[in-house]
């Protein structure tokens, strides 16, 4: 369903959410998540904490247009949905430490890896639009973009233990479906092939199915396109069809060499 636009209220009033305490607001929120910092260690200041981000939150939403009825409902709603979301992000967190050589700790990856606060605060925008909570899924997705360089629509649909390594210049469109164990490295786009406003409630964007391998700058579009379960998509590929499951599909580039004498010296030139 496409998400529906609020224009209403927030322009009847001249007010939108602030930007810094947005931020604020969802940095804080993954602090208190994963309970990072030695404060954690005293519970009353966990719930301290917990008090203060609601209140916040009760703000931001009220500036963006809604009624106080069902801020205080979606507010219910997140406290009791936050455990299984947190659940979903130590999945994720384990996947990534899992198959990445590099990763020396749990807390390593918790608190420096770009790609795994990415996944967290897109599975938190992905409530608010689920919920269809006016302007802030978009505001904090573009903080993250800002921040990492990733690029995911609070709208796009991800499975379970989403793997992002690196993950500079990967862009997820708002229609794209990815499956379960899904592996997905820098500069890869999920788009579409059409930018039309009469096709914005279609699907434009591909479906990645379970067990998928997506190397760099792989490109993807289309929303009739299926890459089906346990294939291998190889770095700076070009996809506008489907691709059976179990498939690996890979572009061959010629490199060539040759000795240096065989080249005059470059010009030597300064900007």
């Amino acid at each position: 369903m496409k998400h529906p636009v609020y224009t209403a209220n927030y322009l009847r009033s001249g007010v939108l959410p602030d930007k810094g305490r947005t931020i604020y607001w969802v940095e804080e929120f993954f602090q208190w998540m994963f309970c990072i910092g030695p404060k954690y260690a005293d519970h009353n200041y966990f719930l301290t904490k917990e008090k203060e981000l609601e209140e916040l939150l009760s703000e931001l939403l009220d500036t963006s247009g809604m009624d106080i009825i069902t801020i205080d409902a979606f507010i219910l709603y997140l406290k009791d949905k936050v455990f299984l979301l947190h659940q979903k992000l130590e999945d994720d967190l384990k996947a990534i430490f899992e198959f990445d050589p590099a990763a020396r700790s749990r807390g390593e990856v918790l608190v420096s890896y770009p790609g795994f606060f990415a996944i967290t605060v897109y599975r938190i925008a992905h409530e608010f639009w689920l919920n269809r909570i006016p302007i802030l899924p978009r505001m904090l997705s573009e903080y993250v973009h800002g921040k990492t360089g990733i690029d995911i629509h609070p709208g796009a649909q991800i499975g379970e233990r989403f793997f992002i390594d690196h993950g500079t210049g990967i862009v997820i469109g708002e229609t794209a479906i990815i499956g379960n164990d899904v592996k997905m490295y820098q500069g890869v786009t999920l788009g579409a092939l059409s930018v039309s406003k009469a096709e914005a409630s279609v699907q434009r964007h591909p479906t990645i199915g379970d067990n998928v391998t997506i190397y760099a700058n792989a490109t993807i579009l289309g929303g009739s396109t299926v890459i089906g379960e346990g294939s291998v998509i190889g770095g700076n590929v070009w996809i506008t069809h489907s691709i059976p499951p179990n498939s690996m599909v890979y572009h061959k580039s010629e490199v060539t060499i040759k000795t240096k004498e065989l080249f005059p010296e470059p010009l030597n030139f300064v900007i």
